[in-house]
């Protein structure tokens, strides 16, 4: 055991949410790019899927985190569909600028939930902190990216 007992389910409490809302915001990025329409279709379609590919790769990290620190991963359909703390997405098509208004939401979200993991876990475990900085960095870049193009 890396860390004691209490430390190793605090951060193991903040890493499975993140892991959670990862594969969720994976899969609604997903989503919003599979039913995306509009002008500016190809933009935002292809936007949609670099945060998906973001996201699958951060989930993968912290899910070896998990596993690093003697904590079985749940990244089960059931798990993610219960405890995502993410909004969902509309069915059916998505015009352009709704697409890039419900994305930016769930970004929010999801750094709002980093954020808080980072507050727990920077005194247990200064690494997985790291871990969801650098994540919340990432996903801070892609809300501002996003968000940009709702300028008017």
């Amino acid at each position: 055991m890396i860390l004691d007992e209490v430390a190793t389910k605090t951060v193991a409490t903040a890493l499975q949410r993140t892991l959670t809302d990862l594969i969720d915001l994976g899969l609604l990025a997903k989503q919003a790019h599979w039913n995306v329409t509009g002008p500016h279709f190809r933009d935002i379609h292809l936007h949609l899927d670099e945060l998906a590919d973001l996201a699958r790769e951060h989930a993968d990290g912290v899910a070896e985190r998990l596993a690093a620190l003697g904590v079985s991963p749940d990244g089960r359909a059931s798990t993610v569909a219960t405890e995502s703390t993410l909004p969902g997405l509309p069915a059916g098509p998505l015009a352009g600028t709704a697409a890039v208004e419900a994305v930016t939401g769930v970004l929010a979200a999801a750094i709002t939930g980093l954020r808080a993991g980072i507050e727990v876990t920077g005194e247990p475990d200064p690494v997985s902190q790291d871990l969801l900085i650098g994540i919340t960095a990432d996903l801070e870049k892609q809300h501002w990216m996003f968000q940009a193009q709702l300028a008017r």
